[in-house]
Protein backbone atom coordinates (compact mmCIF):
# COMPACT_ATOMS: atom_id res chain seq x y z
CA UNK A 1 0.00 0.00 0.00
CA UNK A 2 0.91 3.59 -0.85
CA UNK A 3 1.24 6.36 1.73
CA UNK A 4 -2.18 8.23 2.61
CA UNK A 5 -0.85 11.64 2.30
CA UNK A 6 2.19 14.28 3.14
CA UNK A 7 2.26 17.36 4.12
CA UNK A 8 4.70 19.45 2.10
CA UNK A 9 6.82 22.33 4.54
CA UNK A 10 7.65 25.28 2.97
CA UNK A 11 11.53 25.86 2.59
CA UNK A 12 11.93 29.11 3.38
CA UNK A 13 14.68 29.83 1.03
CA UNK A 14 15.71 29.60 -2.39
CA UNK A 15 15.57 25.82 -4.20
CA UNK A 16 18.98 25.43 -5.37
CA UNK A 17 21.39 22.07 -6.87
CA UNK A 18 21.22 19.58 -9.45
CA UNK A 19 17.78 17.35 -10.48
CA UNK A 20 17.62 15.76 -13.58
CA UNK A 21 14.20 14.71 -14.24
CA UNK A 22 13.80 10.98 -15.54
CA UNK A 23 13.51 9.98 -19.30
CA UNK A 24 10.28 11.13 -21.38
CA UNK A 25 7.21 9.02 -20.83
CA UNK A 26 6.49 10.17 -24.11
CA UNK A 27 9.54 9.55 -26.20
CA UNK A 28 10.06 5.93 -24.10
CA UNK A 29 6.63 4.49 -24.62
CA UNK A 30 7.17 5.42 -28.49
CA UNK A 31 10.68 3.48 -28.26
CA UNK A 32 9.38 0.49 -26.54
CA UNK A 33 6.55 -0.24 -28.84
CA UNK A 34 8.83 0.53 -32.04
CA UNK A 35 11.48 -1.66 -30.35
CA UNK A 36 9.06 -4.17 -29.93
CA UNK A 37 7.64 -4.40 -33.53
CA UNK A 38 11.38 -4.43 -34.92
CA UNK A 39 13.38 -6.99 -35.75
CA UNK A 40 16.17 -7.62 -34.34
CA UNK A 41 18.35 -6.10 -30.98
CA UNK A 42 17.47 -2.26 -29.88
CA UNK A 43 18.88 -0.60 -27.16
CA UNK A 44 16.91 2.42 -25.30
CA UNK A 45 18.96 4.76 -22.97
CA UNK A 46 18.09 7.12 -20.53
CA UNK A 47 14.99 5.48 -20.83
CA UNK A 48 11.81 6.30 -18.07
CA UNK A 49 11.15 3.02 -15.92
CA UNK A 50 7.72 3.50 -14.45
CA UNK A 51 4.23 2.17 -13.76
CA UNK A 52 3.10 3.37 -17.26
CA UNK A 53 6.34 2.21 -18.94
CA UNK A 54 6.00 -1.16 -16.83
CA UNK A 55 2.86 -1.38 -18.30
CA UNK A 56 4.04 -1.31 -21.96
CA UNK A 57 7.65 -3.69 -20.94
CA UNK A 58 5.29 -6.14 -19.31
CA UNK A 59 2.48 -5.69 -22.80
CA UNK A 60 5.51 -6.41 -25.35
CA UNK A 61 6.40 -9.23 -23.19
CA UNK A 62 3.12 -10.84 -23.37
CA UNK A 63 3.33 -10.72 -26.82
CA UNK A 64 6.62 -12.79 -27.23
CA UNK A 65 9.11 -9.79 -26.88
CA UNK A 66 12.19 -10.13 -25.20
CA UNK A 67 12.49 -7.27 -23.02
CA UNK A 68 15.72 -6.74 -20.69
CA UNK A 69 16.63 -3.99 -18.32
CA UNK A 70 20.21 -4.05 -17.37
CA UNK A 71 19.99 -1.12 -15.42
CA UNK A 72 17.85 1.66 -14.07
CA UNK A 73 17.37 3.84 -17.32
CA UNK A 74 17.75 0.79 -20.10
CA UNK A 75 15.51 -1.18 -21.46
CA UNK A 76 17.28 -3.99 -24.48
CA UNK A 77 14.29 -5.03 -26.38
CA UNK A 78 14.62 -8.16 -28.76
CA UNK A 79 12.19 -8.91 -31.45
CA UNK A 80 11.03 -11.18 -34.23
CA UNK A 81 9.14 -7.98 -36.25
CA UNK A 82 5.98 -9.79 -35.60
CA UNK A 83 3.70 -9.59 -32.06
CA UNK A 84 2.06 -13.01 -31.23
CA UNK A 85 -1.65 -13.06 -29.51
CA UNK A 86 -1.22 -13.03 -25.85
CA UNK A 87 -2.64 -15.36 -23.41
CA UNK A 88 -4.57 -13.56 -21.39
CA UNK A 89 -5.96 -9.64 -21.44
CA UNK A 90 -3.47 -7.02 -21.58
CA UNK A 91 -3.73 -5.25 -18.64
CA UNK A 92 -2.21 -1.54 -18.54
CA UNK A 93 -3.29 0.21 -15.93
CA UNK A 94 -4.29 3.62 -15.96
CA UNK A 95 -1.66 4.29 -19.25
CA UNK A 96 -2.76 6.16 -22.00
CA UNK A 97 -0.28 6.24 -24.59
CA UNK A 98 0.12 2.60 -23.72
CA UNK A 99 -3.47 1.65 -24.20
CA UNK A 100 -3.57 4.03 -27.54
CA UNK A 101 -1.02 2.72 -28.53
CA UNK A 102 -1.11 -1.07 -28.08
CA UNK A 103 -4.55 -0.97 -29.16
CA UNK A 104 -3.77 -0.11 -32.77
CA UNK A 105 -0.66 -2.15 -32.86
CA UNK A 106 -3.38 -5.42 -32.06
CA UNK A 107 -4.27 -5.13 -35.70
CA UNK A 108 -0.81 -6.66 -36.37
CA UNK A 109 -1.35 -9.19 -34.30
CA UNK A 110 -2.79 -12.66 -36.27
CA UNK A 111 -4.68 -13.47 -33.74
CA UNK A 112 -6.84 -11.74 -31.00
CA UNK A 113 -5.81 -8.58 -28.66
CA UNK A 114 -7.94 -7.93 -25.42
CA UNK A 115 -6.77 -4.16 -24.48
CA UNK A 116 -8.10 -3.58 -20.83
CA UNK A 117 -7.28 -1.14 -17.85
CA UNK A 118 -8.19 -0.09 -14.46
CA UNK A 119 -11.39 1.27 -13.12
CA UNK A 120 -9.83 5.08 -14.23
CA UNK A 121 -8.36 3.73 -17.95
CA UNK A 122 -12.15 2.19 -18.48
CA UNK A 123 -13.51 5.58 -18.62
CA UNK A 124 -11.51 7.48 -20.95
CA UNK A 125 -12.47 7.80 -24.17
CA UNK A 126 -11.03 5.42 -27.12
CA UNK A 127 -13.88 4.69 -29.61
CA UNK A 128 -12.44 7.43 -32.45
CA UNK A 129 -9.42 5.27 -32.26
CA UNK A 130 -11.46 2.19 -32.57
CA UNK A 131 -13.95 3.36 -35.45
CA UNK A 132 -10.80 4.49 -37.05
CA UNK A 133 -9.32 0.74 -37.22
CA UNK A 134 -12.66 -0.73 -38.37
CA UNK A 135 -12.28 1.93 -41.59
CA UNK A 136 -9.17 0.33 -42.31
CA UNK A 137 -10.98 -3.29 -42.18
CA UNK A 138 -10.07 -4.18 -38.61
CA UNK A 139 -12.36 -6.32 -36.40
CA UNK A 140 -11.47 -3.99 -33.25
CA UNK A 141 -14.41 -3.50 -30.90
CA UNK A 142 -15.26 -1.76 -27.49
CA UNK A 143 -18.64 -2.21 -25.55
CA UNK A 144 -18.50 1.47 -23.81
CA UNK A 145 -16.58 3.89 -25.83
CA UNK A 146 -13.73 2.85 -23.56
CA UNK A 147 -11.58 0.20 -22.53
CA UNK A 148 -11.71 -2.51 -22.97
CA UNK A 149 -11.26 -3.52 -26.20
CA UNK A 150 -10.80 -6.57 -28.75
CA UNK A 151 -8.92 -6.96 -31.62
CA UNK A 152 -8.69 -9.84 -33.80
CA UNK A 153 -5.86 -8.67 -36.01
CA UNK A 154 -4.42 -9.67 -39.78
CA UNK A 155 -1.46 -7.88 -40.38
CA UNK A 156 -3.62 -6.43 -43.26
CA UNK A 157 -5.67 -3.54 -44.24
CA UNK A 158 -8.61 -3.19 -46.88
CA UNK A 159 -8.09 0.44 -47.11
CA UNK A 160 -5.24 2.57 -48.52
CA UNK A 161 -6.41 5.74 -45.87
CA UNK A 162 -7.50 6.54 -42.33
CA UNK A 163 -9.25 9.39 -41.09
CA UNK A 164 -9.36 10.62 -37.69
CA UNK A 165 -10.53 13.01 -35.51
CA UNK A 166 -7.31 14.46 -33.48
CA UNK A 167 -8.96 17.11 -31.36
CA UNK A 168 -9.52 14.73 -28.57
CA UNK A 169 -6.33 13.08 -28.58
CA UNK A 170 -3.01 13.12 -30.33
CA UNK A 171 -2.52 9.82 -29.04
CA UNK A 172 -4.95 8.29 -31.87
CA UNK A 173 -3.00 9.59 -34.58
CA UNK A 174 0.02 8.43 -33.22
CA UNK A 175 -1.11 5.06 -32.76
CA UNK A 176 -2.30 5.06 -36.24
CA UNK A 177 0.94 6.49 -38.04
CA UNK A 178 2.95 3.70 -35.84
CA UNK A 179 0.57 0.94 -36.68
CA UNK A 180 0.84 1.85 -40.42
CA UNK A 181 4.39 1.03 -41.22
CA UNK A 182 3.72 -2.44 -40.00
CA UNK A 183 0.95 -3.12 -42.29
CA UNK A 184 0.46 -4.73 -45.84
CA UNK A 185 0.40 -1.65 -48.18
CA UNK A 186 0.95 2.08 -48.30
CA UNK A 187 -1.39 3.70 -45.77
CA UNK A 188 -2.17 8.03 -45.63
CA UNK A 189 -3.49 9.12 -41.89
CA UNK A 190 -5.59 12.39 -42.71
CA UNK A 191 -6.90 14.45 -39.26
CA UNK A 192 -10.58 15.77 -39.36
CA UNK A 193 -11.70 18.55 -37.51
CA UNK A 194 -10.48 21.96 -37.04
CA UNK A 195 -8.98 21.33 -33.85
CA UNK A 196 -5.93 19.15 -33.71
CA UNK A 197 -4.59 17.90 -30.39
CA UNK A 198 -1.23 18.68 -29.47
CA UNK A 199 0.81 18.40 -33.09
CA UNK A 200 3.92 18.10 -31.32
CA UNK A 201 3.43 14.80 -29.93
CA UNK A 202 2.82 13.52 -33.41
CA UNK A 203 5.98 15.10 -34.25
CA UNK A 204 7.89 13.22 -31.85
CA UNK A 205 6.07 9.97 -33.23
CA UNK A 206 7.35 10.50 -36.49
CA UNK A 207 10.84 10.93 -35.23
CA UNK A 208 10.73 7.82 -33.53
CA UNK A 209 9.38 5.52 -36.56
CA UNK A 210 12.10 7.27 -38.73
CA UNK A 211 14.59 6.34 -36.02
CA UNK A 212 13.32 2.64 -36.50
CA UNK A 213 13.83 3.06 -40.46
CA UNK A 214 9.68 3.91 -41.02
CA UNK A 215 9.28 5.94 -44.03
CA UNK A 216 7.10 8.78 -43.39
CA UNK A 217 6.17 11.16 -45.03
CA UNK A 218 3.64 14.60 -44.26
CA UNK A 219 2.17 15.25 -47.31
CA UNK A 220 0.22 18.38 -46.16
CA UNK A 221 -0.80 19.59 -42.80
CA UNK A 222 -3.29 17.13 -41.75
CA UNK A 223 -1.92 14.22 -43.75
CA UNK A 224 0.91 11.60 -43.38
CA UNK A 225 1.88 8.80 -46.23
CA UNK A 226 3.25 5.89 -44.44
CA UNK A 227 5.21 2.88 -46.89
CA UNK A 228 4.83 -0.27 -45.15
CA UNK A 229 8.58 -1.18 -44.31
CA UNK A 230 8.31 -2.68 -41.14
CA UNK A 231 10.58 -1.39 -37.84
CA UNK A 232 14.52 -2.08 -37.71
CA UNK A 233 16.45 -2.43 -34.49
CA UNK A 234 18.44 0.42 -33.49
CA UNK A 235 20.08 2.10 -30.60
CA UNK A 236 18.02 5.26 -28.95
CA UNK A 237 18.73 7.91 -26.86
CA UNK A 238 15.59 8.78 -24.73
CA UNK A 239 15.79 12.41 -23.63
CA UNK A 240 14.52 13.66 -20.54
CA UNK A 241 10.86 14.06 -19.73
CA UNK A 242 9.77 18.11 -20.42
CA UNK A 243 6.85 17.36 -18.52
CA UNK A 244 8.71 16.61 -15.61
CA UNK A 245 10.89 19.66 -16.05
CA UNK A 246 8.01 21.99 -15.65
CA UNK A 247 7.67 21.05 -12.06
CA UNK A 248 11.50 21.69 -11.19
CA UNK A 249 11.50 25.07 -13.58
CA UNK A 250 8.59 26.04 -11.53
CA UNK A 251 10.18 25.07 -8.12
CA UNK A 252 12.93 27.26 -9.71
CA UNK A 253 10.93 30.76 -9.94
CA UNK A 254 8.96 30.24 -7.11
CA UNK A 255 11.55 29.82 -4.72
CA UNK A 256 14.16 32.08 -6.52
CA UNK A 257 16.56 29.57 -6.56
CA UNK A 258 18.96 28.31 -9.08
CA UNK A 259 18.23 24.43 -10.20
CA UNK A 260 20.56 22.81 -13.09
CA UNK A 261 18.44 20.18 -14.76
CA UNK A 262 21.30 19.01 -16.64
CA UNK A 263 20.11 19.84 -19.94
CA UNK A 264 19.14 23.30 -21.07
CA UNK A 265 15.42 24.06 -21.79
CA UNK A 266 15.90 24.49 -25.67
CA UNK A 267 17.03 21.31 -26.04
CA UNK A 268 13.78 19.22 -25.65
CA UNK A 269 11.95 18.29 -28.55
CA UNK A 270 8.52 17.67 -26.60
CA UNK A 271 6.14 20.16 -26.61
CA UNK A 272 5.62 20.67 -22.85
CA UNK A 273 9.18 22.61 -23.22
CA UNK A 274 7.20 25.44 -24.24
CA UNK A 275 6.13 26.31 -20.80
CA UNK A 276 9.48 26.87 -20.11
CA UNK A 277 9.16 30.59 -21.58
CA UNK A 278 6.16 31.07 -19.76
CA UNK A 279 7.26 30.49 -16.46
CA UNK A 280 10.56 32.43 -17.30
CA UNK A 281 8.06 35.18 -17.45
CA UNK A 282 6.59 34.66 -13.54
CA UNK A 283 5.28 36.36 -11.74
CA UNK A 284 4.15 38.10 -15.01
CA UNK A 285 2.50 35.59 -16.58
CA UNK A 286 0.24 36.63 -19.35
CA UNK A 287 -3.30 37.15 -18.92
CA UNK A 288 -4.38 34.19 -21.57
CA UNK A 289 -2.77 30.95 -21.49
CA UNK A 290 -3.27 28.54 -24.73
CA UNK A 291 -2.90 24.98 -23.43
CA UNK A 292 -3.57 22.92 -26.30
CA UNK A 293 -0.23 22.39 -27.48
CA UNK A 294 1.37 21.65 -23.94
CA UNK A 295 -1.74 20.37 -21.87
CA UNK A 296 0.57 18.37 -19.64
CA UNK A 297 1.91 21.30 -18.35
CA UNK A 298 -1.14 23.00 -17.74
CA UNK A 299 -1.27 21.91 -14.37
CA UNK A 300 1.98 23.28 -12.78
CA UNK A 301 1.20 26.90 -14.88
CA UNK A 302 -2.16 26.94 -13.05
CA UNK A 303 -0.47 26.20 -9.28
CA UNK A 304 1.95 28.83 -10.93
CA UNK A 305 -0.88 31.25 -11.86
CA UNK A 306 -2.22 31.14 -8.07
CA UNK A 307 0.92 33.13 -6.95
CA UNK A 308 0.99 35.42 -9.93
CA UNK A 309 1.18 39.35 -10.12
CA UNK A 310 -2.42 39.18 -12.26
CA UNK A 311 -5.12 37.02 -12.98
CA UNK A 312 -4.40 33.83 -15.89
CA UNK A 313 -7.10 32.11 -18.00
CA UNK A 314 -6.24 29.03 -19.65
CA UNK A 315 -7.90 28.02 -22.95
CA UNK A 316 -7.48 24.89 -25.11
CA UNK A 317 -7.85 22.79 -22.37
CA UNK A 318 -11.06 21.04 -22.80
CA UNK A 319 -8.95 17.63 -23.66
CA UNK A 320 -7.85 17.61 -19.88
CA UNK A 321 -10.88 16.73 -18.65
CA UNK A 322 -10.59 13.46 -20.53
CA UNK A 323 -7.01 12.59 -18.82
CA UNK A 324 -6.09 10.54 -15.66
CA UNK A 325 -8.71 12.44 -14.61
CA UNK A 326 -10.47 15.50 -15.30
CA UNK A 327 -8.28 17.70 -14.36
CA UNK A 328 -9.66 20.95 -15.16
CA UNK A 329 -11.96 19.86 -12.59
CA UNK A 330 -9.63 18.72 -9.86
CA UNK A 331 -7.21 22.21 -10.26
CA UNK A 332 -9.94 23.86 -9.46
CA UNK A 333 -11.33 21.96 -6.54
CA UNK A 334 -7.56 22.27 -5.50
CA UNK A 335 -6.86 25.45 -5.99
CA UNK A 336 -10.70 26.68 -3.89
CA UNK A 337 -9.82 24.32 -1.40
CA UNK A 338 -6.21 26.64 -0.33
CA UNK A 339 -8.60 29.35 -0.77
CA UNK A 340 -12.11 29.91 -1.82
CA UNK A 341 -12.21 31.77 -5.08
CA UNK A 342 -8.70 31.13 -6.45
CA UNK A 343 -10.41 29.23 -9.04
CA UNK A 344 -13.04 29.41 -11.64
CA UNK A 345 -14.52 27.33 -14.72
CA UNK A 346 -16.04 28.80 -17.42
CA UNK A 347 -17.12 26.23 -19.53
CA UNK A 348 -13.74 24.04 -20.42
CA UNK A 349 -11.55 27.43 -19.71
CA UNK A 350 -10.09 27.82 -16.21
CA UNK A 351 -9.49 30.83 -14.57
CA UNK A 352 -7.42 32.02 -12.07
CA UNK A 353 -7.61 34.63 -9.80
CA UNK A 354 -4.13 34.77 -8.48
CA UNK A 355 -2.95 36.66 -5.04
CA UNK A 356 0.83 36.72 -4.75
CA UNK A 357 -0.11 37.31 -1.07
CA UNK A 358 -0.36 33.82 -0.51
CA UNK A 359 3.26 33.03 -0.26
CA UNK A 360 4.37 32.82 3.02
CA UNK A 361 0.48 32.04 4.68
CA UNK A 362 -0.62 28.93 6.24
CA UNK A 363 -3.55 27.39 4.89
CA UNK A 364 -3.80 23.98 5.72
CA UNK A 365 -5.76 22.08 2.65
CA UNK A 366 -5.76 18.41 1.80
CA UNK A 367 -5.66 18.22 -2.32
CA UNK A 368 -7.30 15.69 -3.42
CA UNK A 369 -5.08 14.21 -6.14
CA UNK A 370 -7.56 11.59 -7.98
CA UNK A 371 -4.60 9.15 -8.30
CA UNK A 372 -3.39 11.72 -10.78
CA UNK A 373 0.52 12.31 -11.41
CA UNK A 374 0.28 15.96 -12.23
CA UNK A 375 -2.45 17.11 -10.15
CA UNK A 376 -0.04 15.51 -7.12
CA UNK A 377 3.03 17.12 -8.84
CA UNK A 378 1.42 20.59 -9.35
CA UNK A 379 -0.13 21.21 -6.33
CA UNK A 380 3.15 20.27 -4.55
CA UNK A 381 4.27 23.87 -5.95
CA UNK A 382 1.85 25.37 -3.51
CA UNK A 383 3.45 23.82 -0.65
CA UNK A 384 6.77 25.25 -1.34
CA UNK A 385 5.25 28.73 -0.55
CA UNK A 386 1.90 28.18 1.36
CA UNK A 387 1.76 26.38 5.37
CA UNK A 388 -0.47 23.21 5.53
CA UNK A 389 -0.77 22.28 2.07
CA UNK A 390 -1.35 18.08 1.67
CA UNK A 391 -1.18 15.55 -1.06
CA UNK A 392 -3.52 12.74 -0.62
CA UNK A 393 -2.19 9.54 -2.66
CA UNK A 394 1.39 11.23 -2.62
CA UNK A 395 2.38 7.80 -3.99
CA UNK A 396 0.75 8.22 -7.57
CA UNK A 397 3.37 10.13 -9.18
CA UNK A 398 5.12 6.81 -9.63
CA UNK A 399 3.51 6.60 -12.65
CA UNK A 400 5.78 9.05 -14.58
CA UNK A 401 7.99 10.10 -11.68
CA UNK A 402 8.68 7.90 -9.11
CA UNK A 403 11.26 10.07 -7.59
CA UNK A 404 9.74 13.32 -7.55
CA UNK A 405 9.45 13.68 -3.69
CA UNK A 406 13.19 12.30 -3.11
CA UNK A 407 13.94 14.52 -5.81
CA UNK A 408 12.23 17.76 -3.68
CA UNK A 409 14.06 16.94 -0.84
CA UNK A 410 17.46 16.28 -2.04
CA UNK A 411 16.88 20.61 -2.93
CA UNK A 412 15.58 20.65 0.11
CA UNK A 413 12.29 20.47 0.62
CA UNK A 414 11.00 18.62 4.14
CA UNK A 415 7.85 16.92 4.31
CA UNK A 416 5.79 15.74 7.62
CA UNK A 417 2.48 14.19 8.65
CA UNK A 418 3.63 11.44 5.90
CA UNK A 419 0.83 8.18 6.46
Amino acid sequence: MGRAKLTILPPGKPLSGRAMPPGSKSITNRALLLAGLAKGTSRLTGALKSDDTRYMAEALRAMGVQVDEPDATTFVVTGTGRLLPPAAPLFLGNAGTATRFLTAAAALVDGKVVVDGDEHMRKRPIGPLVEALRSLGVDASTATGCPPVTVNGTGRFDKDRVRIDGGLSSQYVSALLMMAAGGNRPVVVELLGEHIGALGYIDLTVAAMRAFGAKVERTSAVTWQIEPTGYHATDFVIEPDASAATYLWAAEVLTGGAIDLGVPADAFTQPDAKAYDLISQFPHLPAEIDGSQMQDAVPTLAVLAAFNETPVRFTGIANLRVKECDRVRALSLGLNNIREGLATEEGDDLLVASDPSLAGQTLPAEINTFADHRIAMSFALAGLKIGGITILDPDCVAKTFPTYWDVLASLGVTYTDIQ
